[in-house]
């Protein structure tokens, strides 16, 4: 029988596309963001979700506004999964960490800690960064270049297991008449000196309760391939379809293989943004609500503000649709042609475009629902790999990727919050659950993963073996 799938919420709370904090009763202020972190945590609890999944960014800015705004101001990923270790009780809970700016030793500490409060419910994604204005935030002259960025991360990884591995399991003796507390030659300093680290410990943290916390990755250059291929559990990809996440997959375990691995040991988990109602056709009308409420140069004012993106115009997207200057569509509505003679009129990528919003709106060129030149702009302006339907089609989707070998698993992000994840647990999850895709067993994360024990660097010493006892 095959396993259910591998399914975390990715957790975005002012939604993960840029408009979405603008849909009707939307959250859309981050200074109240614990009561919407809680309310996640309680809809993904109670859905069986694998884990709570907390990216990073490192700096901020007004541009932010327009590309990004789920970037503009978040809580810290360690911050957050500590808060929600004390409202939670099975679900998994991962923070990144960018290795580029972060100190090893405190977070091997938070992170032991956090496994500890949760009795081994905690994960860490390691990033390496891809803002430059981080730089200037934490001290540097400029952004590392991506070599140095990964000589660090592998650096990085090897330090944290060693003071994860500080305490052996047998170390604590808390032999109350003889008074030996532990045995010290059970106690392992990390005496780790690299090119980049520079690390004594050992950690002032009991040893986590999963040995080592699951390391999870994404990335796409040839570093992080590497970096994800020899030492992550959980490996993220963001592929357009089922044949490319397929050959990612593929590869991932391939070179999993070559780094010494089981290659069944490393999970490779498609990122995924549902759009979830009772039916299609409502599903259809959220997507199309969220392309009109994308800001665009249409003379409203936008265009003329210094942090606002270029190309979201008219203009620019018939420029580059290839439509000539003197072309009557210039001066006409998408609605005045039909499909036939727009997909002739457009050249690539608009003519996808087309497709696209017909797709993902159910609207057509000419029809009753008539695609607009708005819907056009905006989604070639702010392209969003949504999957759009109501349970049976989301289910599809989760059923094709795993049956075709193209993903372990999802991440699941939210246009916005909290009604699109509310309608992604109480619609697609009863169908996910009823086809057998959803649902793993496990107290600790690494056992719901299905990722096995960690390697240690030091076999656990069985008790009595030390060198100091009662």
């Amino acid at each position: 029988m095959t396993d259910p799938l591998i399914v975390g919420a990715m957790v975005r709370t002012l939604g993960a596309y840029p408009s979405g904090w603008r849909h009707p009763g939307a959250h859309a202020d981050p200074r109240a963001d614990a009561a919407i972190l809680a309310r996640i945590a309680r809809l993904a609890e109670d859905a069986d979700l694998d884990y709570l999944f907390f990216g990073d960014w490192l700096a901020t800015g007004a541009d932010l506004e327009f590309r990004d705004p789920y970037l503009l101001a978040r809580i810290d990923p360690v911050s957050a999964v500590l808060y929600l270790a004390g409202l939670t009780r099975r679900i998994g809970l991962i923070a990144t960490v960018n290795t580029t700016y972060a100190d090893p030793y405190a977070i091997a500490r938070a992170s032991a800690s956090l496994d500890v409060l949760t009795g081994g419910r905690g994960g860490i994604n390691l990033v390496t960064g891809a803002e430059p204005r981080a730089a200037g935030n934490h001290g540097r002259d400029a952004h590392a270049d991506n070599d140095t960025r990964y000589d660090r991360a592998d650096e990085f990884v090897a330090v944290l297991r060693r003071l994860w591995e500080s305490w052996d399991d047998a170390a604590w003796i808390a032999d109350t008449e003889a008074g030996v507390l532990i045995d010290p030659h059970l106690l392992r300093p990390a005496a780790f000196e690299g090119a980049q680290l520079l690390v004594e410990g050992p950690l002032n943290v009991a040893r986590p309760p999963q040995g080592h916390l699951p390391i999870v990755h994404a990335g796409t250059s040839s570093r992080s391939r590497a970096l994800a291929a020899e030492h992550a559990d959980l490996a993220l990809i963001a592929g357009p379809d089922a044949t490319a996440a397929k050959l990612a997959r593929t590869q991932l375990r391939a070179a999993a293989l070559v780094a010494g691995r089981d290659p069944d040991r490393l999970k490779v988990i498609a990122t995924v943004l549902p759009v979830v109602a009772e039916t299609d056709g409502a599903a259809h009308a959220i997507v199309e609500r969220l392309l009109r409420l994308v800001p665009l140069d249409d003379g409203s004012g936008n265009g003329q503000r210094a942090s606002f993106p270029p190309g979201r115009s008219l203009r620019e997207f018939l420029t580059l649709a290839g439509v000539p200057e003197d072309h009557p569509a210039r001066d006409r509505n998408v609605d005045d042609v039909v499909d036939a003679a727009a997909s002739d009129l457009f050249a690539e990528p608009a003519a996808r475009t087309l497709q696209i919003v017909q797709e993902r709106t159910g609207r057509t060129v000419g029809g009753a629902e008539p695609v607009t030149w708005r819907h056009l702009v905006a989604a070639h302006a702010v392209p969003a790999a949504f999957l759009v339907g109501g349970p049976a089609a989301i289910a599809d989707h989760f059923e094709l990727w795993r049956d075709e070998g193209a993903a372990d698993g999802f991440n699941v992000l939210s246009a916005f919050q909290p009604q699109q994840f509310e309608a992604f647990t109480r619609l697609a999850v009863p169908e996910l659950r009823r086809r057998g895709l959803l649902g793993r067993d496990g107290a600790t994360l690494r056992e719901r993963l299905g990722i096995g024990a960690p390697r240690l660097l030091h076999p656990p010493v069985r008790a009595g073996a030390g060198g100091v006892r009662a």
